[in-house]
């Protein structure tokens, strides 16, 4: 049997890189300051919660594989240097997944680079467009290639769980909340969902609910 808890997150800044600051502004523009504590705070108690149920599973870290949103795979991840990088500058979920690795898991590359790099640039050329109408054509571009992107994405990422998760072991999925990686994983392993809805403290139940 293989299992695999998937885990549903919202980014922080920290995750979002250089984009972050661009992307910040707008949201400050359209939505106000007051808002966006709000939000920061309740993604705060998102990985708090989430933290707090993967240290109750008390899990065999030796057979546990992390597979994460926007990891890719490239040489480097499993001497965790990109992760470490972005845990440095003050990624929660990053955190996580170090201290689950100094446990005993093992970080696998996650997402082919090639589109990683597509979703990149398009999100790029949202954040840096000054003028309201480049950036809603940049924004339209966008919304008729993420659908298609996201799809590929995510059948990429369930491909790569299934050649590399083996047979006794348990993958930890920290996938973005508009991602269905679900969908294509195979019928052999069995899936946990470890966040269904808000609250995000409610407590964890294998298999469901």
């Amino acid at each position: 049997m293989r299992k695999l808890i998937y885990v549903p997150i919202i980014h922080t800044e920290a995750d979002m890189g250089s984009l972050a600051g661009s992307l910040k502004e707008e949201y400050l523009k359209k939505f106000g300051k007051g808002r966006w504590q709000k939000q920061k705070g309740a993604v705060r108690d998102m990985w708090q919660g989430i933290k707090e149920k993967l240290k109750s599973l008390k899990l065999n870290y030796k057979k546990v594989r992390i597979y994460q949103d926007g990891l890719p795979v490239c040489g480097r991840e499993k001497e965790k240097e990109i992760v470490r990088k972005v845990a440095r500058a003050g990624s929660t979920n990053h955190g996580i997944i170090l201290d689950l690795a100094e446990k005993g898991a093992k970080i696998e590359g996650t997402e082919s680079a090639e589109l990683l790099l597509k979703e990149y640039g398009c999100l790029r050329n949202i954040a840096q467009a000054r003028e309201l109408a480049k950036q809603e054509r940049a924004i339209k571009r966008y919304e008729e290639a993420g659908r298609e992107l996201l799809t590929k994405r995510d059948a990429y990422i369930a491909k790569r769980i299934d050649e590399t998760l083996k047979e006794g072991e348990t993958g930890i999925l920290f996938m973005g909340i508009k991602h269905e990686v679900d969908k294509y994983l195979p019928k052999d392993i069995e899936i946990s969902y470890l966040i269904h809805r808000l609250p995000f403290t409610r407590a964890y139940k294998p298999g469901g609910e």
